[in-house]
């Protein structure tokens, strides 16, 4: 027990005197999910709003995949990014495995069908509030997923930092790309996982505190996202 509290000292020293190997972690770490998350918000949103307005052919096994991607086994893509990356796979020559490049694919991948889903749901519930309007204006498909992106921002906002959660989190598929190399592609997750089981006990510890205040940080903003959006739907 005593050990215990000592470590959780030297953890709370750690984060508070922002040693420069723990600043370097959190840094690549918030790097590489903020990107990830605005790539995956770029072909995320489009392709929500897209299933959200069209009616077409299959578009309901269309909708089963992308909800079942959202399960997708973290490990499976780090593996599946790790052949296409390797020196034997068809983007072997591009030089990306183990840089944090090859670790921005794999986040993207993981939550790009996290935010096509969820923005997809909103959307689709404004569509249905709109519906009768847009087509006694003829309004334009585009011009119509155009109206729903702007009045749904504060509900996608939220969907963005849901994707942002999920990826700041991710541990197999980074773990598998990225390599946990030190001063190159370790982040918070990796990290955590390796001082552990070195028994480094206080600097994962502080790692921890930080990422669990980043997962406080990002429920707060979802929190406060909702009660503004609520806001403006009664203003």
């Amino acid at each position: 027990m005593q050990d215990m509290a000592q470590a959780f000292g030297v953890a709370l020293a750690l984060a508070g005197s922002l040693d420069a190997d723990l600043v370097e972690i959190v840094g690549l770490s918030l790097q590489v999910s903020i990107t990830a998350t605005l790539i995956a918000c770029l072909f995320g949103f489009p392709l929500g709003a897209i299933l959200a307005t069209a009616r077409f052919p299959g578009r309901g096994a269309v909708l089963v995949v992308v909800n079942a991607l959202m399960g997708l086994p973290p490990v499976v893509v780090g593996l599946l990014v790790y052949l296409h990356l390797s020196r034997s796979g068809p983007l072997g020559f591009r030089g990306l495995l183990y840089t944090p490049t090859a670790m921005i694919i794999a986040q993207t991948i993981l939550i790009t069908p996290i935010v096509a889903a969820l923005s997809r749901q909103v959307l689709e519930d404004l569509h249905h509030e709109y519906a009768e309007q847009f087509r006694s204006l003829s309004t334009p498909r585009w011009t119509a997923v155009n109206a729903l992106l702007w009045d749904g921002r504060f509900a996608l906002l939220t969907v963005a930092l849901a994707g942002f959660g999920r990826a700041i989190a991710e541990v197999g598929a980074v773990m598998i790309v990225g390599g946990n190399i030190d001063h190159l592609t370790r982040v918070m997750t990796t990290a955590i996982a390796l001082e552990t089981s070195k028994g480094d006990l206080p600097l994962a510890l502080a790692l921890g505190m930080i990422l669990l205040a980043i997962a406080l940080a990002v429920n707060a903003a979802v929190m406060s996202l909702k009660l503004t959006a609520e806001r403006h739907a009664y203003a």
